[in-house]
């Protein structure tokens, strides 16, 4: 029997059996065989042929505190790259790789002789009176005197993250613990000011449960409600080279380049010239036609009541004025479909609004509507604030239990991992996901908690050149494409930032180590599946071209079966192994692989993998050979 190729269709499908997603390609009449692919990991697609994907190396050597969900890179006028970074703990501004605390001041207070210290403890107690801090916030004490002993004004005068005991109280660990003399001065530290970062945000969301929770009356009688308090979410749009941002539900900050880098973000409301400025919003957002500044979901004129559905804009190239009048383009609308607003992307000459129902085009019409609003789609979902993102001039997004896109008209996207994926998901941390582009090989990637983690494990992957999916597990928290940059930044569970398509290994800590890599295919017959098969030797067909490894390798594996769904059929008790290894066997700019490997495998199903993990390797999968031979068995026997 001649060689058989084992030919292999792009993308990666489990909307059926692992057998069925065979059946779409079949035996040819020249003895090739197609099969489709299974299972993947850190592998994609280049024309059609699975190869390993980019590696990641740190962005630089510092770190930020918190989990970041926000990044948004820009350019200033002289040329200076600049990255906003927001986190549930802080707000940064990085610059050449360092990064510089912005985080906005919710307010100041003046106490009098506050700390208490204990003996033998390095935990300071403060007495502030309705202080309206949260357990994790950070306060700036300055002018206290030392207690007298370890615990000097050197030690009180910085920045520390507190535990709130009560409205009036706090605590804080010291850089030093306090002796008898410091217990023995407290209360003390003279007149200090405490100087208020905003209100920290929880990492993920807290579920709520049971009676007292939710609004009055929901659910049945006497049982209460489950709800959730929300994670901190960041949005953040540059206004020329200076940079307005907002955490869900918060205030409108803006930081301007000019002054020193590493001054905090103000409120909108204290710029000179303010007039109306929006005291509350879930997303704001800088348009490309006429540069206005956009707050969604936010607060009517002349109230300070929070209105989800109310969209809000300032005047023509103004940051403060958000007054309607004749002499002005400031205005607001209300959408009416949905109970929220979640997000908005701008694509071409329209915005694109998402409430939790509906979809919105916004268009710039001039005076006296200036801002028009079209549905351009209805019952469909999102499932989070950063869940959608353009490529190539259409929006992507994921719903509750789909995935959708809007290049005119509004679609369900199709998707060969739906049941997959939403077979696998934490919905009660659906605010985690967000999506990104890597435009540079034509895919949208959304990341995700799987079913069992309230941490971001895992992702999917849609190539809208080809249209096909592929998958893996990966724990990032925010990510940005290549726009003023050289590669793709994503955020880790590190607190740090790392280049992706930068090198071959995972560098996320400064040490390179291997990435594990595979793909899998369904299920495929030997022959029509009405004879056993044995396979005794494997002409493989890989590069391993840009690999740096002195001798990259592969694995490949032929795992055999009885029948679908019979397990699998390793005939030991033959001295059988299914297993080759493929070695490049020189170093010359031309491609020299293994020839052929003899093995020994038999069954009427099979399953191909290709495996690599190995430090510097970089692999392309082409399309593999067996030397298959009719064997033993046929029918039900």
């Amino acid at each position: 029997m001649p060689l058989q190729a084992i030919r292999f269709r792009p993308g990666v499908n489990r909307e059926q059996t692992q057998y069925t997603s065979e059946l779409v390609g079949t035996v040819n009449p020249n003895f090739q065989i197609t099969a489709g692919w299974y299972a993947s990991q850190n592998v994609r697609f280049r024309q059609g042929f699975p190869e390993k994907i980019g590696g990641w190396y740190p962005y630089s050597t510092g770190t930020y505190l918190g989990i970041c969900r926000s990044l948004f890179n820009w350019a200033a006028l002289d040329g200076t790259s600049l990255i906003g970074v927001g986190t549930n703990l802080k707000f940064y501004i990085s610059k050449n790789g360092t990064y510089f605390d912005i985080t906005p001041i919710r307010g100041t207070a003046t106490l009098t002789n506050p700390f208490t210290a204990i003996n033998g403890q390095a935990t300071i107690t403060v007495s502030a009176t309705a202080h309206g801090a949260v357990t994790g916030d950070f306060v700036t004490f300055s002018g206290a005197t030392g207690l007298g002993g370890n615990i000097t004004a050197g030690v009180l005068n910085q920045q520390y993250q507190i535990t709130v005991l009560n409205a009036n109280t706090y605590t804080f660990v010291a850089t030093a613990t306090a002796n008898s003399t410091d217990a023995s001065g407290s209360p003390g530290g003279g007149t200090v000011t405490a100087t208020y970062q905003i209100n920290t945000g929880p990492a993920i969301e807290i579920p709520l449960f049971g009676w007292g929770t939710g609004t009055w009356g929901a659910g049945p009688w006497g049982t209460g409600v489950t709800t959730t308090i929300a994670l901190r979410l960041w949005s953040q749009s540059n206004f020329g080279q200076d940079l307005i941002f907002c955490p869900r539900g918060g205030g409108i900050y803006y930081w301007a380049y000019s002054s020193s880098i590493s001054s905090p973000a103000v409120n909108i409301s204290t710029l000179s010239g303010a007039s109306d400025v929006p005291t509350i919003a879930n997303f704001v957002f800088v348009s490309d036609a006429s540069r206005f500044v956009f707050a969604f979901g936010t607060n009517a004129l002349g109230t300070s009541t929070q209105d989800p559905m109310l969209v809000r804009w300032s005047d023509q190239e103004s940051v403060t004025m958000w007054t309607p009048a004749a002499t002005n383009q400031a205005g607001d609308i209300r959408l009416s479909r949905g109970s929220q607003i979640i997000s908005c992307v701008q694509n071409r000459q329209e915005i694109i609004v998402f409430t939790d129902t509906s979809v919105y085009s916004f268009q710039y019409i001039g005076t006296p509507g200036v801002w028009g609003s079209n549905i351009v789609g209805d019952n469909i979902s999102i499932l989070s604030q950063n869940a959608a993102v353009l490529a190539a001039g259409t929006t992507y997004w994921m719903g509750i239990d789909k995935f959708y896109k809007y290049n005119g008209t509004t679609s369900t996207l199709r998707c060969d991992l739906r049941e997959y994926i939403f077979a696998n998901i934490n919905l009660s941390q659906s605010q985690q996901i967000f999506s990104g582009t890597n435009e540079g090989f034509n895919e949208v990637w959304w990341f995700y908690c799987s079913s069992n983690s309230t941490s971001i494990d895992s992702y999917v992957v849609y190539n809208y050149q080809d249209d096909i999916w592929y998958y893996g597990q990966m724990g990032r928290t925010a990510w940005i494409d290549s726009t003023e940059l050289t590669y793709p930044i994503a955020a880790t569970y590190n607190n740090t930032l790392v280049y992706h398509e930068y090198g071959l290994n995972d560098n996320t800590t400064g040490t390179d180590n291997a990435m594990d890599s595979y793909i899998q295919s369904a299920e495929f017959d030997i022959q029509d599946g009405d004879h056993f098969g044995f396979v005794r030797r494997i002409l493989p067909d890989v590069t391993f071209r840009k690999s740096t490894a002195s001798n990259p390798q592969v694995t490949m594996t032929l795992i055999p079966m009885q029948n679908s769904g019979s397990g699998y059929n390793v005939p030991q008790s033959e001295g059988g192994t299914n297993i080759a290894t493929i070695n490049r066997t020189a170093t010359a700019p031309i491609e020299q692989f293994t020839g052929q490997v003899f093995i020994r495998v038999r069954g009427r199903q099979m399953i191909f993998q290709i495996e690599g993990n190995q430090l510097n390797l970089q692999w392309q999968l082409g399309t593999p050979r067996i030397d298959l031979q009719q064997d033993g068995r046929r029918g039900n026997t």
